[in-house]
């Protein structure tokens, strides 16, 4: 599994590129947006440029990764001789039917499709394709680069032999891979969103501050991040979306969305993307200063 092409530039996209490069692998990272793919690139060099800095790898490393990486506004040219795609484009469920739809045709029977999905079923994403049982979920932990875990998806009818390539390939980018099973969420988010859903929640209640929601979940349960912060790092936009996935897949009520994350995705507020969220992220220092609608 030599050549490998990955949808999408954003963060995921970027360092899933970054990371196969950086393992030996050839990587065509292809986007619409040329902006998108330029600065993809700005930050996969900025990223090597801060390990080089730590001692971890050599400057020679560093140029082999950026070599390794071509870029692409096609995808019919970005994919060709490649035996693995990664999908990491926004997650929504119709881009990905009509991403994977396009690859199921121009892509040989013989190429397995990946998706970096946090919650959309693998099975229904296989099932727009003629290929279902080489189709599969990568699920990436951000950010990539130093993240170890994947998530390992098996749709309804992912092979086993596929399954096996997947979780070795993993490895051989230093990965940990866990297989799981394809329900709403799969194991991370399922855990996870309605953790952070129930800290908007008591934010929302006034039970208690931003501040002193995240400090009672990194002081008394060892959290490396408060809940309200580490929201604010995957994207409030992000959450929403899996949060809807996982009260329309399960039909729980347990699963609704706050509606105060409601509006402040509408509002644009999503966290450190946009500049602010639960924190302020303005002022360009590390210090976490709350934002002025919850002081």
């Amino acid at each position: 599994m030599n050549k490998v092409a990955v949808i999408g530039a954003g963060t995921m996209g970027n360092g899933i590129a970054h990371t196969f490069a950086q393992f030996g692998h050839e990587v065509s990272l292809i986007d619409l947006s040329k902006d998108s793919l330029e600065k993809a690139i700005q930050t996969i060099t900025k990223n090597l440029d801060r390990q080089v800095n730590k001692g971890k790898i050599s400057e020679e490393d560093k140029n082999s990764t950026l070599s390794n990486i071509q870029t692409y506004t096609d995808t019919k040219d970005g994919v060709e001789g490649v035996d693995l795609v990664v999908e990491a484009a926004t997650e929504n469920m119709e881009i990905k039917l009509n991403i994977f739809k396009q690859l199921d045709e121009i892509c040989p029977p013989n190429v397995i499709l990946a998706s970096n999905t946090s919650s959309i079923s693998i099975t229904k994403i296989a099932s727009v394709t003629s290929r279902p049982d080489k189709v599969i979920g990568m699920h990436f932990m951000n950010p990539v680069p130093v993240m170890k875990l994947v998530e390992i998806i098996r749709g309804y009818a992912t092979s086993d032999e596929v399954t096996s390539l997947i979780m070795e390939a993993s490895k051989k980018l230093n990965k940990i891979p866990v297989e799981v099973n394809d329900y709403p969420g799969f194991v991370a988010n399922r855990i996870l969103m309605p953790m952070i859903n129930e800290a908007i929640y008591t934010l929302h209640e006034g039970v208690a501050g931003v501040e002193e929601i995240d400090t009672v979940m990194k002081l008394g349960m060892a959290h490396p991040m408060g809940p309200l912060q580490l929201a604010d790092f995957i994207g409030l936009d992000v959450c929403l979306s899996i949060l809807n996935v996982l009260h329309e897949g399960f039909g729980n009520p347990k699963y609704a969305p706050c509606p105060l994350l409601v509006n402040m995705v509408t509002a644009k507020k999503l966290g450190v993307k946009s500049g602010e969220g639960f924190y302020d992220y303005s002022s360009g220092t590390k210090d976490l200063i709350v934002s002025k609608s919850f002081k």
